[in-house]
C-alpha cells in the first residue's frame, strides 16, 4: 500500500483544491476511532460534519445495507420500490409530518425547500407570480449549489460565483425583529439552521425559535428548519428544534439520515405544503433510491429507541463541563448544545488550523472554522472515557503554543 505522503501527493496534483484536509489519509474505522495507511488510529471528533453521529460501520446500518446491495439498488422513482412506503412512513412519523420528499445531498434538500416554499407562496398564499422571497440568516451554511451561495455571507462560498439567484432577504441571526421587519407581502419563508454549524456552533438566544415560530404562524408564512447538521440526535434531542419543543412548517435533513453510509436527504412536511408538488416538477435520478431507504430505515429505528439522543444529552454534560474548565487557558468562548461544541480558540495563540493539525499528532481529527475557531462533534457512540481523553489532547494541543 501506498505511503500516506505518496496518496497526498497523488490527490494535490490530481483533485481540484475544494478543500484543504488535514495531512491523513484514513483507511478504516470502527465507532469512533479512524486508522490511517500507516497503522496510526485517530478518535474522530467531526463524524463527518455529523454524518457518522451512530459511529462509523454502526452494525444495524451495514446489516441493512448489506442486505438491500444482494437485493435491490436502484430503480429510479419511474416505479415503486418495496423500501420506499417505509421510509416515508417511518420519517413521517419521526419527524410528525405528513409527507416525505427524499433526495440524496444537503444542499439538494435545501434547494428542494426552496422551490417548495416558492410553489408554495404561488398557489396557497397567493404571492404574486416570480415574486416570492424567503427571508434567510447571516452565517448561514446551507451548502453551496449556485442558488445557496447568492444568499452566503461567506465570502469564500460567495464571491466569484455570479450572477446570483434573486429573491433572498439576509438578516441578523438570533433577531426576531430582524425578521419581523423583514417581512411583506411577499415573503413565504423563513429559512434558517436552529444551530449554526458552520459559522462555529452558533446557538441562538433562549425563545429565539419559538419567537419565530410564533411570528411565523401569524403572518402566515412557512418556517423552514435545516436540521442537515443539527438533528438526528446530535444535539441531545431528536431535532435542534424540540429544545424550545417547536415543529416547523418543513425540515430539512441529511448527513446523519444516511448512517455514514451513503448519501440520503429529506425534506418533511404537511400535505398543505408538500401537497403542491405535481409529477414532473421536480426529482432525482437517485432521491429514495432502494440502498438509500434501507439504510434511512434503518436510522429511524435507531432514532426511535432513544438512546442515541439520551447519550448525546448525557455526553454532552461532560463535554460542555470539561471545555469550560478551559475558558481562559487559551480557550476564550465555548459554544454548543448536546454533544456539539464550537470552541473559540485565542488568535494570538494559533490559528484553528494550527490546532487541528496538533490535535492530529495528538491522535484527535477534528476541524476548524472562521480562522481560530475548532468544532468539535464525535460520534454518538464515543465512550466517556475517549470524550475526555480527546478534550485533554485539546488542552494539551493549546498549551503547546503557550510555552
Amino acid at each position: 500500500m501506498s505511503t500516506s505522503a505518496q496518496l497526498i501527493d497523488v490527490i494535490e496534483r490530481r483533485s481540484a483544491h475544494n478543500y484543504h484536509p488535514l495531512p491523513v489519509v484514513i483507511h478504516e474505522a470502527e465507532g469512533a476511532w479512524v486508522t490511517d495507511v500507516e497503522g496510526r488510529r485517530f478518535l474522530d471528533c467531526l463524524s463527518g460534519y455529523s454524518s457518522l453521529n451512530f459511529g462509523h460501520g454502526n452494525p444495524k446500518i451495514v446489516q441493512a445495507a448489506q442486505k438491500q446491495l444482494q437485493n435491490l439498488t436502484l430503480t429510479s422513482r419511474a416505479f415503486y420500490h418495496d423500501q420506499f412506503a417505509a421510509f416515508c412512513a417511518g420519517l413521517g412519523d419521526l419527524t410528525g409530518k405528513d409527507m416525505i420528499l427524499p433526495m440524496n445531498t444537503g444542499a439538494e434538500a435545501v434547494e428542494t425547500a426552496i422551490k417548495v416554499a416558492r410553489k408554495w407562496g404561488y398557489e396557497v398564499k397567493g404571492v404574486e407570480p416570480e415574486q416570492a422571497t424567503i427571508i434567510v440568516m447571516e452565517d448561514n451554511f446551507h451548502g453551496r449549489t449556485t442558488t445557496i451561495v447568492s444568499f452566503s455571507t461567506d465570502p469564500d462560498a460567495h464571491d466569484g460565483f455570479g450572477p446570483y439567484t434573486p429573491g433572498f432577504k439576509i438578516v441578523k441571526y438570533g433577531s426576531v425583529e430582524a425578521i419581523r421587519e423583514a417581512i411583506d407581502a411577499n415573503t413565504v419563508a423563513v429559512l434558517l439552521e436552529p444551530i449554526q454549524g458552520e459559522a462555529g456552533v452558533l446557538v441562538p438566544p433562549d425563545g429565539y425559535l419559538t419567537q419565530v415560530r410564533e411570528l411565523c404562524t401569524a403572518e402566515g408564512i412557512l418556517m423552514i428548519a435545516d436540521e442537515i447538521q443539527s438533528g438526528l440526535g446530535r444535539t441531545g434531542e431528536t431535532f435542534a428544534c424540540d429544545h424550545e419543543g417547536v415543529v416547523p412548517d418543513m425540515y430539512v435533513l441529511g448527513k446523519a439520515l444516511g448512517g455514514g453510509v451513503v448519501p440520503v436527504s429529506a425534506i418533511a412536511a404537511n400535505t398543505d405544503v408538500l401537497g403542491v408538488i405535481k409529477p414532473g416538477q421536480h426529482g432525482s435520478t437517485f432521491g429514495g433510491n432502494p440502498l438509500a431507504c434501507a439504510v434511512g430505515n434503518a436510522v429511524i429505528e435507531i432514532l426511535n429507541t432513544g438512546e442515541y439522543q439520551e447519550r448525546a444529552a448525557r455526553l454532552g454534560e461532560v463535554l460542555h463541563a470539561r471545555l469550560r474548565e478551559m475558558v481562559g487557558e487559551g480557550v476564550v468562548t465555548v459554544r454548543g448544545r448536546g454533544l456539539w461544541a464550537g470552541v473559540d480558540i485565542d488568535p494570538s495563540l494559533a490559528t484553528g488550523r494550527e490546532v487541528s493539525e496538533a490535535l492530529m499528532e495528538r491522535g484527535v481529527l477534528a476541524k476548524d472554522t472562521h480562522g481560530s475557531t475548532i468544532r468539535l462533534a464525535p460520534p454518538i457512540v464515543i465512550s466517556e472515557e475517549d470524550l475526555l481523553w480527546a478534550v485533554d489532547r485539546l488542552a494539551d494541543a493549546i498549551a503547546s503554543f503557550r510555552r
